[in-house]
């Protein structure tokens, strides 16, 4: 018994050292390239070096990792130390949504989005209490595994096999779409292009070495997107404040964009500017009242124009009139989309709110709309990030409970570097707009806002609406992803920095890719083909079946991506309402409650689930528009005003109450079945 934690520490000293000689070399690497830049490298090759030389490092992994062995497949071996392990989780985690987007979220929504933050790592006190120690007691290899042994039968596997594969590939395409994204803006290739590029990187972490290679390649990919993330933020804060520490200073610089906000809000030239999008959004939301009868008046108009300027002999007059008909929606469907869009402009049309206000509302009521929908959210993302199985399987791979509970503190850490940065980075980027570009001519603004312009309107846009040549702050349009990405060329940095920022999102979006397409591999070829169809597969059949479906999902999801699906935080964001619902109160009863029984417990995950989604189908605009046609601009009936985003709020509460009822009235589960309760629930028990 003494001998083997000596072997873990050896092993452990042994990654520190490769690891340590790995972040040595990525260091030196951008130095080279930085040197190089000033040497008169173009742009261009700066982006393919960084997207070649992470691609390649991750294959390279990914080549070393290979193995046909079932352990080693699906839990590395389970020999993953804790600090590696709560790296890689971190890695897994943190997504593009997080890396790219949390950022931005902060920038938009201010208070608000502290929601995200406090949400999603809170749900790793959940899963430190509740679950790791005691799954990774269970072994096995899957979260469907654990609820086929605990509960019995295939129905509750199967269930969760439905389950695991609805929010594992509702996240995945999130993921393969900033990975298109990045890759686009490290090469400068076509969007599709681009996802199919990054997905090379994304199969071949993972085809050929399974949870194996996947781990070892996110501890590579935490320290490159932690390095990438902190640089430019660091250096930010101190060409702002003259303090290289950006999140024990940036209340200082939040207090100057407070001031701003009351300045700009009382400003004539905004007030303006905000009375024209008004007038738009409506003029929009008459028009989509009745679309056939708007669509014939306006070409009944446009056509009276057209000839009245041609009687007239008017050659500008017809050309304005022609240009008119040209921009004029073609039929119903162009116009629904066109008028939904100028509708939008409402939001613009609202003074700035507070940066750092909670829960500013025009009135009491909307306040305590906003309070609930605050708490609402940051449950559904607690309890679903104690339940996303991607998560949850990295428990399955340390050496024993002991370090399944030390890697979610770990976990915890490398998270919070992050997630600690995020609100720092957001404010200082605002105060940058607000300081900087709001009052600036059009003819004078900064390089990094036209070059940025020109790589994607949706990023950010900037229209003389109207047209004294000044940028007032409701002209902008801003998405939330360029926060982060646009950071190193706002701060003044070289073009390098942002190499190793897009560099650093692309590690994000390719390290939770690989666990969640992983997961969804997993849950055909073992818990699906194995467990339930052949029993007797052998291990090299059901490990090259495990390859050749994760393959398949891979290229399925990069080509929903290639679609630019809309609501991308919306489709991340569900996917923790729906594990939240469906995982969540079957696990958490299945190891706390020995009277929980099979059918209660598939019973609860399918009325978890269908109650989620149903509410996400009927209140989010884009769904609703897919499955029942109806108009985005209509109003949705929501329940108590709780946002589609926090679903899960409806599906956990009726997950647990189906269970608990369902449980009481039929036959309690076996003896051996209790038995194997015991043993879960006290980790440190040893089997007899």
């Amino acid at each position: 018994m003494a001998a083997q934690p000596q072997s873990n520490k050896a092993f452990t000293s042994q990654l520190t050292k490769v690891y340590g000689f790995y972040t040595g070399g990525f260091i030196a690497f951008v130095l080279i390239l930085a040197v190089a830049e000033q040497m008169g490298l173009p742009r261009v090759w700066i982006g393919y070096l960084f997207l070649a030389m992470t691609v390649l490092l991750y294959a390279g992994i990914g080549i070393m990792s290979r193995t046909n062995d079932a352990d080693e497949y699906y839990v590395a071996g389970r020999r993953v130390p804790a600090v590696f392990n709560g790296m890689a989780t971190g890695a897994d985690w943190m997504s593009a949504a997080s890396f790219i987007g949390m950022a931005g979220t902060l920038y938009l929504t201010g208070y608000s989005g502290l929601a995200f933050i406090m949400g999603w790592t809170g749900g790793y006190c959940l899963v430190a209490l509740f679950l790791a120690p005691y799954l990774r007691k269970f072994g096995q290899f899957t979260i469907p595994d654990f609820l086929g042994a605990r509960y019995g039968g295939h129905a509750p596997r199967f269930v969760g096999i439905i389950i695991a594969i609805l929010c594992s590939f509702t996240y995945v395409v999130a993921q393969i779409y900033g990975v298109g994204l990045i890759t686009t803006r490290l090469s400068g290739v076509d969007f599709t292009l681009g996802i199919f590029v990054g997905l090379g990187g994304i199969l071949v972490c993972s085809f050929l070495g399974g949870m194996r290679a996947v781990t070892w390649t996110q501890v590579a990919q935490y320290i490159i997107l932690i390095i990438a993330y902190l640089t430019p933020l660091v250096w930010l804060s101190a060409k702002q404040t003259g303090i290289p520490i950006p999140q024990a200073v940036y209340g200082m610089q939040l207090q100057k964009v407070t001031e701003l906000e009351i300045k700009l809000n009382a400003d004539e030239k905004e007030i303006e500017v905000r009375g024209i999008f008004a007038k738009r959004a409506a003029e929009a939301k008459a028009l989509l009242a009745d679309i056939p009868k708007s669509l014939a008046d306006g070409k009944a108009n446009l056509d009276k124009n057209l000839a009245a300027a041609k009687e007239a002999k008017d050659d500008a007059a017809i050309a304005k009139a022609e240009a008119a008909i040209a921009k004029f929606p073609k039929d119903e469907t162009e116009a629904k989309a066109a008028w939904n869009k100028q509708a939008g402009l409402a939001a613009r049309a609202a003074p700035i709110a507070a940066h750092g206000e909670a829960f500013a509302a025009k009135d009491e009521a909307a306040r305590t709309i906003a309070k609930k929908n605050f708490l609402a959210l940051i449950l559904c993302l607690m309890v679903g990030t104690a339940a996303l199985p991607h998560i949850l399987m990295r428990y399955y791979t340390t050496p024993s409970v002991k370090d399944a509970r030390a890697s979610v503190t770990w976990s915890l850490f490398f998270i919070f570097l992050l997630y600690f940065s995020a609100p720092a980075l957001a404010v200082l980027v605002k105060f940058v707009v607000y300081n900087d570009i709001v009052g600036t001519t059009f003819a004078a603004l900064p390089e990094w806002v036209k070059s940025w312009q020109a790589v994607d309107p949706s990023l950010l846009s900037l229209s003389d609406i109207n047209g004294d040549g000044i940028v007032q702050r409701a002209e902008i349009a801003i998405g939330g992803d360029i926060v982060v990405l646009a950071t190193p060329e706002i701060a003044g940095l070289p073009y390098v920095v942002s190499g190793l920022v897009a560099a650093g999102g692309l590690a994000a979006a390719l390290s939770t890719a690989d666990g969640l397409l992983l997961t969804i591999a997993n849950a055909l070829s073992h818990d699906l083909y194995y467990k339930m169809i052949d029993p007797n597969a052998p291990v090299a059949r059901r490990v090259m079946l495990s390859k050749t479906l994760l393959l398949v999902v891979a290229v399925l999801a990069a080509l929903v991506a290639a679609q630019k699906p809309a609501d991308i935080l919306f489709l991340v964001s569900a996917a923790f309402s729906l594990a939240a619902a469906g995982f969540f109160p079957a696990l958490v009863c299945g190891i706390f409650w020995k009277r929980a029984t099979g059918i209660a417990a598939t019973l609860g995950m399918a009325a978890g689930v269908g109650i989620t989604f149903y509410y996400m189908m009927t209140t989010q605009p884009w769904l609703r528009e897919v499955f029942f046609g109806t108009p985005r601009s209509v109003p949705a009936e929501l329940w108590w005003d709780i946002n589609p985003i926090s679903a899960g709020l409806f599906g956990i509460p009726l997950g647990f109450i189906v269970i608990f009822v369902v449980s009481l009235v039929t036959p309690a589960p076996s003896k051996e079945i209790q038995h194997m309760i015991e043993d879960v629930r006290y980790p440190n028990l040893k089997r007899a």
